[in-house]
């Protein structure tokens, strides 16, 4: 599998490029933003590694700039380490987010996670009901009328395609979609659910996202 970082701090790129090599993984490394969403365009690659402060264009920009046309698996490096950072770059496209310093083997794991999470999803489309969403061009539709969502409400509703039907709760949410595995005492969940359902439901009578009191929340295929 060949892995993109992009990465500024040559001293640690070099690091990291010699231990991914040495676990499997062909490794290119550019310190640009410019150049690392050029590359990533044109490229194929089975995910990236992102520092959010790099020069050109930062981790956020390269990330919102890439989902337009490509849903290669990536995962933040930086040092912003608080929790609206974290959400920040979860909304902006990223996969997952690790905050420096680390340890390379939970680095090398998250990159595994998130690969698997994409090869096991290799479905380009998802139907529930006449919600149809594209994951290659990351469109949604319905009824053939085009959902303009934002990247995180996107990756919000495909966790729902992909639990159709069934109860998922905000603990389940938090660490599916934002990859928060505590609760940060915000209202990050039901916000984004009430904005999801403002786009969602624009034009429509029916609401497909029920609210399951004391559990979470349910999209419902029949509409």
């Amino acid at each position: 599998m060949n892995l993109l970082l992009v990465e500024d701090d040559i001293e640690l790129a070099e690091s990291l490029v010699a231990r991914f090599r040495e676990a499997g993984y062909q490794t290119e490394h550019v310190s640009d933003g410019r150049v690392a969403l050029s590359a990533a365009l044109d490229g194929d690659y089975g995910a990236l590694v992102v520092d959010r402060m790099v020069p050109g264009m930062d981790g956020l920009s390269l990330m919102k700039e890439l989902r337009r046309s490509k849903a290669t698996p990536a995962i933040y490096l930086t040092t912003m380490a608080g929790i609206d950072d974290r959400v920040q770059g979860l909304e902006a496209g990223g996969d997952d987010y690790l905050v420096k310093p680390f340890e390379f083997a939970e680095l090398l794991a998250r990159v595994r996670a998130i690969t698997r999470r994409s090869e096991g999803s290799a479905v380009s489309k998802l139907v529930a009901g006449r919600i149809e969403m594209d994951l290659v061009r990351r469109s949604v539709h319905r009824e053939g009328q085009l959902i303009d969502l934002v990247p995180q409400e996107f990756r919000l509703l495909e966790y729902l395609m992909r639990n159709v039907n069934r109860a998922v709760t905000r603990k389940m949410l938090l660490e599916n979609v934002w990859d928060i595995h505590f609760d940060p005492h915000t209202n990050v969940v039901e916000s984004h659910i009430s904005r999801l359902r403002a786009r969602l439901n624009d034009n429509f009578a029916f609401d497909p996202i029920q609210t399951v009191r004391g559990v979470g929340y349910r999209l419902l295929a029949a509409q």
